[in-house]
């Protein structure tokens, strides 16, 4: 496996998780100025502030055969977020928990690609549709 690929990867899953913390403190932020369930709201924003994120979503590598294939993860109830070819770094939306859709999305190895994946990373993985 090239290492370079895997170290790119996990970049990529800690973009992802990034993203997830940042939208689910805007979605906490907009609930206590809105004055909805604030107490519970400021609690889970202090939760995040403090590095406690009991709710989120995970981002996991596992490798198989041609693909590493990153998983999201919260609690147990897992998916495919996108599959990287181990070689190449290529980076496919999901079609299904065992394969990738047709496609290349983006290819970690070219830097300006890279780049532009990490920029545009989400952790509901719009940024994999083909536009």
């Amino acid at each position: 496996m090239n290492e370079t690929v895997l170290r790119y990867v996990q970049s990529l899953c800690e973009a992802l998780e990034v993203d997830f913390r940042l939208y689910t403190t805007k979605l906490h932020r907009a609930s206590v100025e809105r004055d909805q369930e604030a107490k519970y709201h400021q609690k889970c924003l202090d939760d995040i502030r403090e590095g406690i994120y009991e709710y989120g979503y995970t981002f996991n590598i596992e490798p198989g055969r041609k693909y590493l294939k990153v998983v999201m993860d919260s609690h147990g109830n897992r998916s495919v977020h996108c599959f990287v070819d181990k070689n190449t770094g290529e980076v496919y939306k999901s079609a299904s928990w065992k394969s990738p859709a047709k496609g290349v999305r983006y290819n970690l190895l070219n830097e300006e690609s890279r780049n532009k994946c990490y920029a545009n990373a989400d952790w509901a993985g719009s940024y994999l549709y083909v536009k």
